[in-house]
């Protein structure tokens, strides 16, 4: 079992077809799950799954939540996204990764991408926050170039 980080194969086709947005008003609901380290999660993940996620606990339940605060942007040739920091609290959990999925009529639960957490994150009787990189087109969590 392994999880790969990686932007999902059936989410670039998604973007050739218009059915992903990011815009900040009226656009697609995208969440996070988190998954343990038993999970096999790559870019070759078409859709959410319950398969090894981890645990209802806490402020945490089957198939996460929803990401607030979407954001895009273009500097220098890169598109970039960006989501506020998403938190479970109350938890008792451990993580070795996520998934990013759209929750859309068009594409329902299809992944956008897998986050690869590079080892086990644990919280006990407290807060598991994910906390996003820098809104830069360097550190963006999800990043388009040419």
């Amino acid at each position: 079992m392994a999880i790969t980080q990686a932007i999902a194969n059936a989410f670039k086709k998604q973007l050739l077809e218009g059915d992903a947005s990011f815009k900040s008003s009226g656009g697609d609901v995208f969440k996070l799950a988190l998954y343990t380290s038993s999970a096999t999660l790559n870019s070759s993940t078409t859709a959410f799954t319950t398969s090894n996620e981890v645990s209802n606990t806490g402020t945490y339940a089957s198939g996460g939540d929803t990401l607030t605060g979407q954001n895009t942007s273009i500097a220098s040739g890169v598109a970039i996204v960006d989501f506020a920091d998403l938190s479970f609290t109350g938890v008792t959990l451990t993580a070795r990764g996520a998934m990013i999925y759209n929750t859309s009529s068009a594409v329902t639960n299809a992944t956008v991408c897998v986050l690869d957490f590079g080892g086990d994150k644990t919280a006990t009787s407290g807060t598991f926050t994910i906390q996003f990189p820098a809104f830069t087109t360097a550190a963006a969590i999800l990043r388009i170039s040419g």
